[in-house]
C-alpha cells in the first residue's frame, strides 16, 4: 500500500508524538506532569452537561442535523457575539456552526484555495493552518511571529511576489502557541493590508473569552472593513472545557460563510443537534463559569511565572490563554529542552520548534494541573537546576 503524497509529506503531527513520548515514561511506572497539550483538566460545568443529557433524550435530536448548525444554535451565537462584541451578524447567512474549530481550519482552504495558491500562516502556531493549506494545494508561506514585535507578524517583510500568489491568511490573537494579545490597531492594519492585495483572512479565536487582570481580548471583526474581508472562528472547547464536545462556529463575511459551508455539506452532516442545544444552554446562560475559571487559571499562571523565575527561566505574565512561552537556556534548544524535562524530570512541556521554525528557543507550557502539581513540577526542575 502507498499513501497519497499530500500524506508521505507530513511531518509526525506535533500532540500525537508528545502522547507516544509521555505514554512510553508511564509504562515504566513514572509519575508524569503533563503541561503539554492544552486540554482544560476541570469538568464541563454542569448545567451544560445536564442540558446535554436532556437533549440526548429527545429522539428530536437523533437524526441528521443540519448542515449549517441548528437555527436555534446559529442564533444564540449571533446573541452572544452581540452581547460580548458588539457584533451584528444574521444567523442565517453569516453564523456556521463547526465540528471544532479544528475542523473549521482544516476545512476553510478548501473553499478559496485553489492548488498552488498561497496561504499566509504564522510561524510558530497551530499546525493545522499550514497542514489545512496543504490539503487544498495551497502553498504555505510563513509569516515569523517574533518577540522582538510582541509575537505579530511583519507584513511589510513577506516579499510582493508571494503577496501576488496569496489567497488567503490565517491569524490568531489571543495567541497559541505564544500567548500574545492583539490591539485593534493591528487589526486595522491587517484589513488594510488584506484590501491592498486581495486576500481573505480566517481570524481563529479560540481563546477569546480565556482572560487575565481585567483584559477583554478584541475582535478582528470589531475594525471597520473587516466584515469585508474575513471571518472569525469561535471555539466552545477553551471556554467552556468542551474540548471533547467539538462545537466551534464561524462568524463574519456572508460570502466566505456561504462558500465555507458548501464545502461542509460536501464533507460533513454537520453537530449533533444535541451537542448544539448544550451549545446553546452555554452561550445564554450565565457566564460565570467562564470567569470562574479564568481566576483558576490566573492563579496557576502566577504561580507557574513565580517558579520558573526560581530556577532562571524568565517569562512575562500572559494576559490570555492558558499557555506560557518560555525561553529556553541559551546552551540548549527546545527539543533537547523538553527532552530534558520529560526525561529527567517527567515533565512534559511542548517544544516550540514543533510550532515551526520560529518556535524555536522556547518551549510551551499548559495552565492545565491543579496548583500543587504545578508547584511540584517546579520542584522537580529545581532538582535538575545544574543540567538546566
Amino acid at each position: 500500500m502507498e499513501y497519497a503524497d499530500r500524506i508521505k509529506t507530513l511531518p509526525p503531527y506535533l500532540f500525537a508524538s508528545i502522547d507516544e513520548s509521555k505514554q512510553a515514561l508511564i509504562d515504566k511506572g513514572v509519575d508524569v506532569i503533563d503541561l503539554g497539550v492544552g486540554d482544560p483538566d476541570r469538568p464541563t460545568p454542569k448545567h451544560i452537561v445536564d442540558s446535554m443529557i436532556q437533549a440526548v433524550a429527545d429522539p428530536k435530536n437523533h437524526q441528521y442535523p443540519s448542515y449549517t448548525g441548528l437555527m436555534s444554535f446559529r442564533e444564540a451565537a449571533a446573541k452572544w457575539c452581540k452581547d460580548t462584541r458588539g457584533l451584528d451578524f444574521d444567523p442565517k447567512t453569516q453564523v456556521l456552526s463547526l465540528i471544532g474549530s479544528k475542523e473549521g481550519v482544516a476545512h476553510v482552504p478548501f473553499a478559496f484555495v485553489n492548488p498552488g495558491d498561497v496561504v499566509l500562516c504564522p510561524n510558530p502556531g497551530y499546525p493545522v493552518y499550514s497542514i489545512g493549506t496543504k490539503f487544498a494545494g495551497g502553498v504555505p508561506y510563513d509569516m515569523p511571529l517574533l518577540g522582538e514585535n510582541d509575537f505579530l507578524p511583519d507584513y511589510e517583510a513577506i516579499p510582493k511576489d508571494v503577496l501576488k500568489k496569496s489567497k488567503m491568511m490565517f491569524i490568531n490573537y489571543p495567541n497559541n502557541p505564544t500567548g500574545a494579545v492583539a490591539d485593534k490597531k493591528f487589526f486595522e492594519e491587517t484589513v488594510e493590508f488584506a484590501k491592498e492585495n486581495d486576500i481573505l483572512v480566517v481570524h481563529d479565536n479560540a481563546y477569546s473569552e480565556m482572560v487575565y487582570d481585567g483584559y477583554k481580548s478584541p475582535s478582528f471583526l470589531e475594525v471597520d472593513g473587516a466584515m469585508d474581508v474575513g471571518i472569525e472562528m469561535y471555539s466552545m472547547s477553551k471556554t467552556y472545557n468542551m474540548t471533547g464536545w467539538r462545537l466551534a462556529f464561524a462568524v463574519g463575511n456572508k460570502e466566505m460563510i456561504a462558500g465555507f459551508g458548501k464545502v461542509k455539506a460536501n464533507i460533513d452532516s454537520g453537530v449533533f443537534d444535541a451537542v448544539q442545544r448544550a451549545g446553546i444552554t452555554a452561550l445564554t446562560s450565565s457566564q460565570q463559569c467562564v470567569s470562574d475559571m479564568n481566576k483558576v487559571y490566573q492563579e496557576r499562571r502566577d504561580v507557574l511565572v513565580k517558579g520558573l523565575a526560581s530556577i532562571g527561566l524568565e517569562v512575562k505574565p500572559n494576559k490570555a490563554t492558558f499557555y506560557l512561552w518560555c525561553p529556553v537556556p541559551e546552551h540548549t534548544d527546545s527539543m533537547s529542552f523538553a527532552k530534558l524535562l520529560l526525561e529527567e524530570a517527567g515533565i512534559v512541556a511542548t517544544p516550540g520548534v514543533g510550532f515551526g521554525s520560529a518556535g524555536e528557543g522556547y518551549v510551551r507550557f499548559a495552565l492545565t494541573k491543579e496548583v500543587d502539581r504545578i508547584n511540584e513540577a517546579v520542584g522537580r526542575m529545581d532538582k535538575i537546576r545544574s543540567k538546566i
